[in-house]
């Protein structure tokens, strides 16, 4: 049998290297149109240890740990899987957003340059060059799609959407992992009203879907399409073995109109999403609704499972919720999810989904893997390892202090939990304690805060506190990209501030009206182009939401607002009646123009 070989499909002992494994549990962090009852019924299923409703799932994670993960459950549990994966082209995290009308180009946040350094092997400028990884690619996409495979039903269908650039590899590559003959189809998808290339080569107008099958039996309903010209043909009938002719009683031959449709092929003409159609998101990659419909149409029932895990703007997740598929979508960009939410929230009727991610586990498998086994040994090289990046010294001797940097203080917080109230208590007496003890005593007022996570309201309140015992604290989110080898490497991590969300609470009765009043934003997060944009702290929000009654264990999305290309001003006030007395928690979650969230708690008593 002939094979397609390249440096790193196999490694020194000859054994092909097989794509990473790990199971992570995932966590919930956001519940979407959810209503009261729907929860509570949710929570009644669990603690009775019966299964709970289905909930179509959101992911934000890189598919490397996603996909594992949902081979735990979903094994052979998948109908239908399209993935429009990266083309090698440099420019798939980018998106268009928006200030007011003005629009400007996000360029791929640290994280998601990092991704995709690692899955193609070189940078986003030397890709500009022409610079080409192919062996890189092609292990990457080998071990993306043997997991796939896994995830497909019996009798379930992949289709790999690519470009004329990697369409061949990736097509070798699939034959080995399904097989030569399972290969179903190769469709073209033929585009017509997308601007050319220019220079001296022919335009290039089409994509390639590849469509391959699991198993020898498979689901595939023809499509048909309408006939623009219609023509009149003889009817016929067959007749003592033979077709013939039929008459009228005056023995004229009976004609009819022909077929109004005719089976669709494998050349697909569907045109690509102008600038200005309705369904236009902002990404250049977007595909039309339209191609996806023709796929789940043909290659999926109503109730059957559909997974992308390169969802980008959500087309796969909207076109599954209108046709009544369950869906499974993930995507590596915090934006791209916060895009999908948006997309699936404005179709009318859609059901109830989750957003999750792998969180701490993802975290506590790189301290594991980077630092070893040992747990006060791991801990010691992890904080040494973070207090590099920020570019801070280690010092030892205290408990929550752990590093100096121009003179403040510095504190590393765990991977596996968010930094608490407790914790900056602790840190604030200790920080009092060191004053004037000498070596490694504190130098000013001032204290970092590091942290993967950070306990709800916990920047304005901590920051309230400190104020009143005289500390200056900050609080800085470690990014994820120091999970990332290459990221550290060339030196691009950063570390940003908080941002502080204000909620003004009036209260009559059991009725709460909430309205936002102030969002700051540390405008070190911000590229220069939009911060001169910005004149009101409200064009900073891109969308808001509330949980009435959070009850920590994760966010209740009950309602929402934000902005659209047709609807531009957000709503700020919003009102809802307690049925109940008690004592309830409010959470308010703010997401920004580019993409994070912001969330700030409220506690309240119901007479």
């Amino acid at each position: 049998m002939t094979e397609l070989i390249w440096e790193g499909k196999y490694d020194k002992d000859g054994h092909k290297v097989a794509p990473l494994r790990v199971r992570l549990p995932f966590q919930t962090v956001e519940t979407v149109n959810e209503s009261v009852q729907q929860r509570q019924r949710t929570l009644d299923l669990f603690s009775s240890g019966r299964p709970t409703e289905w909930r179509n799932r959101l992911i934000w994670g890189d598919k490397k740990y996603v996909l594992p993960a949902l081979l735990e459950e979903f094994a052979g549990q998948v109908n239908l899987i399209y993935i429009d994966p990266p083309y090698n082209t440099g420019q798939d995290f980018s998106y268009r957003t928006s200030v007011d009308g003005e629009e400007f180009t996000k360029e791929p946040s640290i994280i998601e340059q990092k991704a995709y350094r690692d899955t193609w092997g070189v940078s986003i400028e030397e890709r500009a060059s022409g610079k080409t990884p192919i062996d890189k690619y092609l292990q990457w996409f080998y071990e993306t799609v043997i997991l796939l495979r896994e995830l497909l039903t019996e009798d379930g269908t992949a289709y790999i959407h690519l470009d004329w650039n990697m369409g061949h590899y990736a097509k070798v590559v699939a034959d080995e992992v399904f097989g030569k003959e399972r290969l179903r189809n190769e469709i073209i998808w033929y585009y017509t009203n997308k601007l050319g290339t220019g220079g001296n080569t022919f335009d290039k107008h089409h994509d390639i879907l590849l469509v391959y099958v699991k198993g020898e039996r498979w689901y595939h309903n023809p499509l048909m399409r309408p006939v623009k010209e219609q023509k009149l043909q003889p009817v016929t009938q067959k007749i003592n073995g033979e077709r013939v002719w039929l008459r009228d009683e005056e023995g004229k031959r009976i004609y009819e109109m022909g077929r109004a449709e005719t089976k669709v092929g494998d050349v697909w003409e569907v045109p690509y999403i102008n600038p200005v159609a309705a369904e236009r998101l902002g990404y250049d990659t977007q595909k039309p609704e339209a191609l996806l419909e023709r796929i789940l149409q043909a290659s999926s029932n109503s109730g059957d499972l559909v997974l992308d895990c390169f969802v980008g703007s959500g087309t796969t997740a909207a076109v599954a919720e209108r046709l009544g598929r369950r869906w499974i979508a993930c995507d590596l960009g915090r934006f791209a999810v916060h895009t999908t939410r948006k997309r699936l929230l404005s179709i009318p009727g859609v059901k109830p989904f989750i957003i999750q991610n792998l969180g701490k586990y993802e975290r506590q498998l790189w301290q594991a893997a980077e630092f070893g086994e040992h747990a006060e040994e791991r801990v010691l090289a992890y904080r040494r390892f973070i207090l590099d990046l920020y570019h801070a010294r280690l010092i030892t001797g205290y408990t929550w202090l752990h590093g100096i940097k121009a003179g403040r203080m510095v504190h590393i917080g765990a991977v596996d939990s968010p930094v608490s109230p407790g914790d900056v208590t602790q840190i604030a007496a200790e920080f009092k304690r060191a004053v004037g003890t000498g070596k490694d005593a504190p130098a000013t007022n001032g204290i970092d805060v590091l942290g993967w996570d950070f306990a709800f309201e916990l920047n304005e309140v901590a920051k309230q506190q400190a104020a009143q015992a005289n500390i200056n604290l900050r609080f800085l989110r470690i990014p994820r990209e120091v999970l990332e080898k290459k990221a550290v490497e060339q030196g691009d991590i950063r570390f940003f501030e908080l941002a502080a969300l204000s909620v003004d609470l009036k209260q009559e009765g059991r009725a709460i009206t909430l309205t936002l009043t102030d969002f700051v934003i540390p405008p070190d997060d911000v590229p220069e182009d939009v911060r001169q944009t910005i004149t009101n702290w409200e064009q900073w929000i891109d969308y808001w939401a509330v949980d009435w009654n959070n009850r920590d264990d994760t966010f209740h999305n009950e309602w929402q607002d934000y902005r659209t290309r047709k609807k531009r001003e957000l709503q700020k006030t919003i009102s809802h009646t307690y049925e109940q007395p008690g004592t309830y928690i409010i959470m308010v979650k703010v997401i920004d123009i580019l993409g994070n969230d912001t969330t700030k708690t409220l506690k309240v008593e119901v007479h």
